[in-house]
């Protein structure tokens, strides 16, 4: 996964990678039985980039049980649409810096 992102996954990183924001962020990093597209630990911050199949039932399901799973263990989660990602990165990119004061 880490060697084949999504292309909005890809223009995201290159925005996060090497402490441009001031902290270290990893990707596709496992958190118990889960893998997160992003996480900086220092801040216990999250980001999912999300595609179109997580609109579907089932994977909000899924997706709900895993976003409360990590809350409870203190994390911070914020998503994004691939499309937000890929028409809007400045704005993406304020937005996480606000998660990051």
């Amino acid at each position: 996964m880490r060697n084949n992102p999504t292309e909005s996954e890809a223009v995201l990183w290159t925005f996060i990678r090497d402490k441009q924001l001031g902290y270290r962020f990893r990707r596709q990093q496992i958190i118990d039985d889960y893998i997160v597209d992003f996480i900086c630990l220092e801040k216990k911050l999250i980001i999912e980039v999300d595609g179109k199949y997580h609109s579907d039932g089932e994977q909000r399901e899924f997706d709900a049980m895993r976003q409360n799973k990590l809350l409870s263990e203190g994390y911070r989660i914020i998503r994004f649409t691939n499309e937000e990602v890929s028409t809007h990165i400045e704005q993406t990119v304020e937005y996480i810096k606000k998660y990051l004061i």
